[in-house]
């Protein structure tokens, strides 16, 4: 499968095969009714009972929920230069297994993205190793530094459709002022890591209570908030789409909730672990819940969680940010940053809608997933030609298949990470996917149901 160069995209190269000619019966699209979806050449070619056709396999999909496979805005696949935390091909493995067709891959490798030419190599690479879609993320300053634009037009015409300094913040008015003005002329995004260098100094934890107990570094939720805040004014006068990565703090829902009644082109993401783990666990002093930004306050949880829900937040991106198990061994102030989250993130978004939302023990509303996770991330970042499609006769076969019902708990020796850094060890999940189907493609099939015979 090859999509048009021009999309910055590449085709799967790892996967289980083409499922042929299918028929999928009794699955529940977006949860839905029970009905049959015919597959035929990579395409959905029927919805509809008994959708059966002369050659089909029929397969018996009763009880799972179909949904449009998912598009994370935030991945970090480490290759080139960390291939010892993760590679492409790993990674990728990971987003298929978590049900994901497509990744932006952030720019803080080694060498930074920060020209056209190692733009093109990791989509090479991509090309021959990749489990699902890579985006190659372009960086907005050359080397990261903030102090000069890297070549954003050259990027973009080479098929960067986001840029970012993730891992650093763009902390100059002018020089962000500068991207967004670029971004707008090439119709492309910029996502802001909002940390005020000066407000956040050399924070460790959550300021407070967190703080407090362990006598590490606090690190203030306003950091977050003045830059966007900042952000947010300079993309209403650019007219330029500025995207807030991984949002942590109640206060900067606010701004953005500010930000849209006015109509700014501002959207924003949140991370599953902000969703669901707070700074009593980064108090216990355990790496694997040291992450950028920190976990915050119960409080600042409860107004993600409403703002995932009221809309005000418009995405879910993973933040995967796999390292060594060595490295995360270190002391507090030693130990990187940053956490698993490919594998987990649907199980995660489910959870916390059906608690947001729905009566104890029933499901989450399976169609706000498939906008958060999927349609809205591929929209955001440009790749909705190809991503983030409808469940619809004549679109891609490009979906997954989740069981609401699996009951699982977490091994972090079962990720197909190369890293092992997940907070979630021992934690029991309810829902699961469990198959993964790009353009007829399976690239993940963890109970054989798709995989040809």
């Amino acid at each position: 499968m090859t999509l048009s160069p021009s999309t910055g995209v590449r085709g799967v190269a790892r996967s289980e095969g083409a499922c042929g000619t299918v028929c999928l019966d009794g699955v529940r699209l977006l949860g839905a009714e029970p009905t049959d979806v015919l597959v035929r050449d990579g395409v959905i070619a029927a919805v509809g009972a008994r959708s059966e056709s002369v050659g089909a396999r029929q397969v018996d999909a009763t009880g799972l929920v179909m949904l449009p496979a998912f598009v994370d805005l935030h991945t970090h696949l480490r290759e080139p230069g960390a291939e010892e935390a993760e590679t492409i091909a790993s990674g990728t493995r990971a987003a298929a297994e978590g049900g994901y067709s497509d990744v932006f891959a952030m720019a803080n490798c080694a060498p930074i993205t920060d020209t056209p030419r190692r733009l093109t190599h990791i989509a090479a690479v991509a090309a021959r190793t990749a489990a699902c879609r890579v985006h190659p993320v372009g960086a907005i300053t050359r080397g990261l530094a903030g102090r000069e634009l890297a070549p954003l037009a050259e990027m973009a015409a080479a098929g960067a459709r986001m840029f970012s300094d993730d891992g650093r913040c763009v902390t100059d008015a002018a020089v962000m002022r500068a991207a967004l003005a670029e971004a707008r002329r090439t119709g492309t995004v910029v996502a802001q890591h909002a940390q005020c260098d000066r407000l956040a100094d050399a924070g460790q934890i959550n300021a407070g209570p967190a703080a407090e107990r362990t006598r590490l570094p606090p690190w203030p939720g306003v950091a977050e908030e003045s830059i966007v805040a900042r952000d947010a004014v300079l993309a209403g006068e650019t007219g330029a789409a500025l995207h807030v990565c991984h949002v942590s703090t109640a206060g900067t829902v606010e701004v953005v909730r500010w930000a849209k009644q006015r109509g700014l082109p501002v959207t924003a993401e949140v991370a599953p672990h902000h969703l669901v783990l707070d700074d009593s666990l980064a108090a216990t002093g355990d790496t694997l819940y040291k992450v950028n930004p920190p976990l915050r306050g119960a409080g600042d949880v409860a107004a993600l969680r409403a703002a995932l829900a009221d809309g005000t937040i418009d995405a879910v991106a993973t933040d995967h940010a796999p390292h060594p198990a060595h490295r995360k061994a270190a002391e507090w102030c030693d130990a990187p940053f940053g956490m698993l989250g490919l594998e987990t993130a649907l199980a995660i978004v489910a959870e916390v809608l059906t608690a947001c939302g729905a009566e104890c023990g029933s499901e989450p509303d399976w169609a706000l997933i498939a906008d958060l996770m999927a349609h809205t991330p591929a929209r955001i970042g440009g790749v909705a030609a190809v991503a983030g499609r409808s469940l619809r006769p004549g679109e891609p076969a490009t979906f997954t298949l989740v069981d609401p019902a699996a009951d699982w708990t977490v091994d972090p020796a079962d990720s197909h990470s190369l890293s092992r850094n997940s907070p979630y060890a021992e934690r029991k999940f309810r829902c699961r996917p469990i198959t993964t189907v790009v353009s007829g493609t399976v690239t993940s099939d963890r109970a054989g149901l798709l995989t040809p015979r």
